[in-house]
């Protein structure tokens, strides 16, 4: 069955919507418990199908262990709208800026995967306020960096292959990516990929994302960088070459390089790599861990739209006055509250209550 047919069940992630600065609306997930950590997405995705995946699902639930994941589809992709044609570095910038905006946390990790190093990178510079600690996975800062005349020509020949292949019933030419991918995987796992191409984005959003991002790149934003870095890269994979992460941990102070094991742009949850890169990242979150525990939670950690929702509550508003004082509806007042009793440690019938009382304390 493919990942186009098949009926996805209820992951254990909580949906949103927002609106980036062009009014493209953009789908983001949360879930997990933890440090906030935010994903710079990667080329493929889609929220619902990655939790039936034999390539991903391993990734979600692993991460969501021990931090609390935002990730989202990008413009264009999955649950996010596919009517665009900006596909520019500065949009995708302004897509990730919404997205935690709209999540709430004032301060996160920022994980870049695959495609997402220049959006990550350039808002790590933009923000340095925001970003607690930056991390890369098998990921660059210039999609044309050192390229040769005969590597520009593949590219152009892949482009040219998803604009003729990419919306066929058969995966013959979705599975040159595939293989590119994961060389090392299952059959299942391959034709799980295959249809997830297919399911995640039209074939002209797909070409147009990929074209425009042969020419994003941030290579002068790293010597800006000053955030503690963790660059995890896999060094046998054919997308983005080793060279890529070795570049980056040399580009960024005080940056740490992890080489996984792996030919795979994915690494999948069989492989030695695999712990390797949990280990990894959960101890890099570490600090942030400990920082969240040893700071009292109070109202001064809340968002300033968090903090207007929670003011007319301790008012005596209802959250549907207080969806019509903040022209907001009544399913992003509750979204603001639950944020709150999260950031807050509150929780059961008197947590509105006891979220208000932290407030006129703070």
């Amino acid at each position: 069955m493919t990942a186009s047919s098949r009926a996805p069940s209820t992951p254990p992630q909580e949906v949103r919507f927002c609106r980036s600065a062009d009014g493209v609306r953009i789908a983001y997930a949360v879930h997990g418990s933890g440090p906030p950590l935010v994903i710079s997405t990667c080329w493929l995705s889609h929220l619902q199908f990655d939790w039936e995946s034999p390539v991903w699902r391993h990734f979600l639930a692993d991460l969501g262990r021990f931090a609390t994941v935002i990730r989202f589809d990008e413009r264009g992709y999955g649950l996010s709208d596919w009517d665009v044609t900006d596909f520019s570095l500065d949009m995708r910038i302004a897509d990730l800026e919404a997205v935690v905006e709209d999540a709430g946390y004032p301060r996160f990790a920022l994980m870049a995967m695959a495609q997402g190093g220049p959006v990550a990178i350039r808002y790590a510079a933009e923000h340095p306020e925001r970003v607690t600690r930056l991390l890369f996975y098998n990921s660059y800062a210039d999609a044309a960096r050192d390229q040769t005349p005969e590597e520009s020509e593949v590219e152009d020949t892949f482009d040219q292959m998803i604009k003729v292949g990419w919306a066929r019933p058969d995966s013959t030419f979705r599975r040159v990516f595939t293989s590119m991918l994961i060389p090392a995987a299952t059959e299942e796992q391959k034709g799980w990929l295959d249809e997830l191409q297919r399911a995640s984005a039209s074939a002209t959003s797909a070409y147009a994302s990929r074209h425009e991002r042969r020419h994003h790149g941030a290579s002068e934003c790293l010597p800006r960088l000053d955030v503690p870095t963790l660059v995890l890269h896999a060094t046998g994979e054919q997308i983005n070459g080793f060279d890529e992460g070795r570049f980056l941990a040399s580009s960024i102070r005080g940056a740490r390089l992890v080489p996984l094991d792996s030919e795979n742009h994915i690494i999948l949850a069989n492989e030695k790599a695999w712990p390797v890169f949990v280990r990894e990242v959960e101890d890099f979150l570490g600090p942030d861990r400990e920082a969240a525990a040893a700071k009292p939670a109070t109202a001064m950690s809340l968002s300033a739209r968090e903090r207007e929702v929670l003011t007319l509550a301790a008012q005596g508003y209802d959250n549907d006055d207080i969806a019509k004082a903040l022209h907001l509806s009544v399913r992003t007042v509750e979204r603001h509250l639950q944020n709150v009793y999260v950031k807050l440690d509150v929780q059961g019938r008197s947590a509105r209550a006891a979220a208000v009382a932290r407030l006129l304390t703070a």
